[in-house]
């Protein structure tokens, strides 16, 4: 990296490691790993960026309640970032909770492709509701973590919290109205269902039409604690797609509720599914 030239390295803590059993006691030798590690760049100049969350944490939690189909792993997710902040907050000035939260969401739990490999034709799942009932946990559980360290360590420590998304660089496939509208659909499903939270309090209106009861809901209080909870945002991009209006299941693998619930198609460009 020194001589690459690299200023900043992004890189993720395991929760896993760091605390196995989900809460409590704290591997001495996971601390030490991730202290020693982070030192290392500091020493040579490297700006650590750590990203809490992804896509694993102990299989207790996961046994127990559901991991985040529960909103139990909410205090159990703040109590770890309350260890990470403590131990490695001298050093590490930029944070972000989760990793591309609305691609972990619908792959692990829509299409089953990715962890935790949930969907309504897998062995375990149902894609109509739980995407939508994970993706308010991690909405909750962002805004839980970024208000500890705002009330516990921001004044100390002087770092930032943040949130991550999968972006896709989208275009109609055809000048038609149709195509237009499928675009505003999936920039409200894709990028307005994290975002509309973070930066007004509440989904997309476009969602809660198309959605009604399986959509969550913020009370009052969870929509003003998750308002404004992001420092930034964190932007992953790898490609661009085509987007058409379609009201049959989506050109996409698997069985997919999301897709079909933004109805629309999408071609990706560049990118091979398999």
């Amino acid at each position: 990296m020194v001589e690459t030239g690299l200023e900043a390295f992004r890189f993720s803590i395991s929760w896993s490691r760091l605390t196995p059993n989900g809460r409590g006691s704290v591997n001495p030798k996971g601390l030490q790993f991730y202290k020693n590690f982070i030192l290392e760049l500091v020493s040579h100049g490297i700006e650590p960026h750590v990203t809490l969350y992804h896509y694993d944490h102990p299989q207790q939690l996961e046994d127990e309640y559901g991991g985040w189909l529960n909103r139990r792993i909410i205090k159990d997710f703040t109590a770890y970032a309350d260890v990470c902040f403590r131990e490695f907050g001298n050093h590490v000035k930029f944070w972000t909770t989760i990793n591309e939260a609305n691609i972990f969401t619908v792959g692990g739990y829509d299409g089953g492709n990715t962890p935790h490999g949930r969907c309504s034709t897998c062995l375990s799942g149902n894609s109509s509701t739980e995407p939508y009932i994970v993706a308010h946990n991690l909405l909750l559980d962002h805004a839980s973590a970024s208000r500890l360290y705002r009330q516990k360590y921001k004044d100390t420590q002087g770092g930032s919290v943040g949130f991550s998304i999968f972006a896709i660089g989208f275009r109609p496939s055809t000048n038609s109205k149709d195509d237009e509208m499928a675009i505003q659909r999936f920039k409200d499903f894709f990028f307005g269902w994290m975002l509309g939270p973070l930066t007004y309090g509440d989904y997309p209106e476009g969602m809660k039409r198309i959605l009604g009861t399986r959509l969550p809901v913020f009370t009052k209080k969870e929509s003003e604690q998750v308002k404004g909870s992001s420092d930034f945002v964190g932007v992953i991009h790898y490609l661009a797609a085509s987007i058409s209006n379609a009201q049959s299941q989506p050109s996409l693998p698997g069985n997919s509720a999301f897709f079909t619930d933004i109805g629309a198609s999408l071609t990706c460009r560049n990118y091979n599914p398999q």
